[in-house]
């Protein structure tokens, strides 16, 4: 077996390549579980990516599979193991994985026990996963930072000073510091792409029904959906296969792919036609570094042969999506006012108040709005942020409408999408000048997450910070 040492680098690298090394016996699932956990014994409480690690539950996993993976090998069968057995992943603390707590973020569910694992988290346990623990959220997946009350912040590994972005801010801290190559997040406003651009990893919300609702709720007008966070798109393709169903399980309601996600990531697309915005539909500043490197990465898809065309963005208020997003926080069961955090009590009282019907129309009127701007479009290119990321405690000391409002603009290209339901990724292109990541967003056509990925793909290339990890302070 390897060294420790370079146990440590291949924790560091492609989950994909943990995988394959595992298959072929060069590294045992204990050995890779048991330098994850050290590394994050060393470095959450300074970051605070997990709110609970399972460290002799996941060590006993990673055994398990050790045993299923030399089972294998002596039948010859090692190929047909599942994709990712023995490799260490963790949840976002707002699924539910059998034997632990699911918290929310929120000081309204101390204690709720969860037997069974839900839709996602069974998908990646069929996917071979070993899961370590459940990483931090903001209180319901409500805003894009994460500083729920019951935990510390989730700070940027890059900069400590600086938020990590939510709501998937764990997910995203926890990739990026190297202590999983791979995590599950969820996006219902850019929960997965807006972490993903301050941490600077890759970060995919697929197509609405690509991945089955984690609560079994019909999910054919819902804003939000679980994904893959990933240091490299190749990763992140091969993950979504698990969660889809393409490679385990069935997929959803969506269209089965022409072929696995893992292999339409890497097949050249043919000339798209690409839509490049660059102001935000509020009219929100873009940073100027930020607002360079997405038109430099739209010049580097012209250059690969794409068609790109410049456009205003789809114009739209926070005021219009506001309660839209009222009503989906409201219908959290079991929400106690009284506890929540300031935003999240104006959001889930105010949206007690929106009756369904209204919901459903302002959903239906706006979504209408964005793919009537998408038009012909085969992809949409943007920044995915309009710049770096707030200090930790930005909004402490505002009112809970008021920090909702100062909130929402690092949603400004994000939330669009989650209405159209089309596939977005933040694929990172590089570093500001004052040292914070930066990433630019892909979105596609309705079902065409290959397009995404494979586009994403080529921008990796073009910007390589593919398997770059934050460097430990």
């Amino acid at each position: 077996m390897p060294a420790m040492s370079s146990v440590d680098e291949v924790l560091l690298g492609a989950a994909t390549e943990q995988a394959r090394l595992l298959r072929r016996g060069e590294l045992s699932a204990l050995e890779l579980t048991a330098a994850a956990l050290t590394r994050i014994a060393r470095d959450n409480p300074r970051l605070w990516a997990f709110v609970e690690v399972h460290d002799a539950r996941a060590r006993r996993a990673a055994q398990a599979k050790d045993r299923e993976i030399a089972r294998a090998r002596r039948r010859g069968e090692a190929d047909a193991l599942p994709p990712f057995c023995g490799v260490p992943t963790a949840v976002k603390d707002l699924n539910f994985v059998r034997g632990s707590r699911t918290r929310f973020g929120s000081r309204s569910f101390p204690r709720l026990w969860s037997p069974v694992d839900d839709n996602t988290v069974a998908q990646l346990r069929r996917g071979g996963f070993v899961i370590l623990g459940k990483l931090a959220t903001s209180e319901f997946g409500a805003l894009p930072v994460t500083e729920p009350d019951i935990h510390p912040p989730t700070r940027n590994p890059w900069q400590p000073g600086y938020s990590a972005g939510g709501s998937s801010g764990g997910s995203g801290c926890a990739v990026a510091a190297g202590m999983i190559a791979v995590a599950q997040g969820s996006d219902g406003a850019g929960s997965i792409r807006i972490p993903a651009a301050f941490c600077g990893v890759y970060g995919l919300k697929p197509s609405r029904g690509r991945v089955a609702n984690a609560y079994g709720q019909p999910d054919r007008a819902l804003l939000y959906t679980c994904g893959p966070f990933a240091r490299c798109v190749d990763d992140a393709a091969a993950m979504l296969d698990v969660m889809a169903g393409i490679t385990v399980g069935q997929p959803h309601w969506l269209p089965r792919p022409s072929a696995r996600f893992a292999e339409l990531a890497r097949r050249p697309p043919a000339r798209l036609r690409v839509k490049l915005a660059t102001s935000s539909p509020d009219g929100t500043p873009v940073h100027p570094e930020w607002l360079a490197a997405t038109v430099a990465a739209a010049q580097r898809l012209a250059d690969a042969g794409h068609e790109v065309e410049a456009s205003a963005m789809s114009p739209g208020s926070v005021d219009e999506f506001i309660p839209l997003y009222q009503h989906m926080l409201a219908s959290v069961p079991g929400a106690r006012l009284e506890v929540l955090q300031p935003a999240t009590r104006w959001l889930v009282e105010h949206g007690r108040g929106v009756p369904a019907g209204q919901a459903r129309r302002i959903f239906s009127a706006l979504s209408h709005r964005v793919h009537a701007w998408v038009g012909d479009a085969d992809l949409v290119l943007t920044p995915t942020v309009v710049g770096p990321p707030p200090v930790v405690g930005a909004w402490a000391s505002l009112d809970g409408e008021a920090a909702f409002r100062a909130a929402a603009v690092y949603g400004s290209f994000t939330a669009v999408f989650n209405l159209s339901g089309q596939p977005g990724a933040s694929v990172p292109v590089g570093m500001s000048s004052e040292g914070f990541p930066i990433g630019v967003q892909v979105v596609g056509r309705e079902t065409r997450d290959d397009w995404v990925l494979a586009v994403s793909r080529q921008i990796e290339e073009a910007f390589p910070m593919a398997l770059r990890v934050a460097p430990s302070m």
